[in-house]
């Protein structure tokens, strides 16, 4: 099974949102047999807490189903445990690369995946959680190609 962790600052907006999205579309796509999606953050400042309110609400909006869930941070173990860890940000990624150094050449940006040299913006700062949204659906959607692409 591969599996699949999405990195944000906080792990309250932005990866929970592709953690949501991602597994809502390896399911629409039959794949949820194959492939397992999480989320972290690479601070502790948020730990315990749920996903914010305007992130559910942009799921929300598009039926995107958001169960409660406990922000945490990144681990080393993490670096091991998982398959493919995917950083929102740059910012995002020297952090990755500090808490799971053995973990550096499964490492990713998200927008990556759609063939873009880009960030996804920190709603949390931007208030835009529809940007974001759109950001990370074009890098879900591009990653879950790659996938199918290895799987199929």
């Amino acid at each position: 099974m591969l599996s699949i962790l999405f990195i944000c600052h906080g792990n309250i907006c932005r990866s929970p949102m592709a953690e949501y999205l991602m597994a809502e579309l390896v399911r629409r796509a039959g794949l949820s047999e194959c492939v397992s999606v999480a989320s972290a953050a690479v601070s502790d400042e948020e730990e315990g807490n749920d996903m914010n309110y305007p992130a559910r609400l942009e799921l929300s909006k598009r039926g995107i189903p958001a169960p409660r869930r406990s922000a945490r941070q990144l681990t080393a173990a993490d670096g091991e445990r998982y398959d493919l860890l995917i950083g929102m940000d740059r910012g995002n990624l020297a952090r990755m690369e500090r808490l799971a150094p053995a973990a550096v050449g499964k490492m990713s940006l998200l927008l990556s995946h759609c063939g873009e040299n880009s960030s996804v913006a920190d709603p949390w700062y931007t208030h835009n959680y529809d940007e974001a949204y759109r950001d990370i659906e074009r890098g879900c959607l591009g990653l879950l190609n790659e996938i199918k692409g290895e799987l199929l």
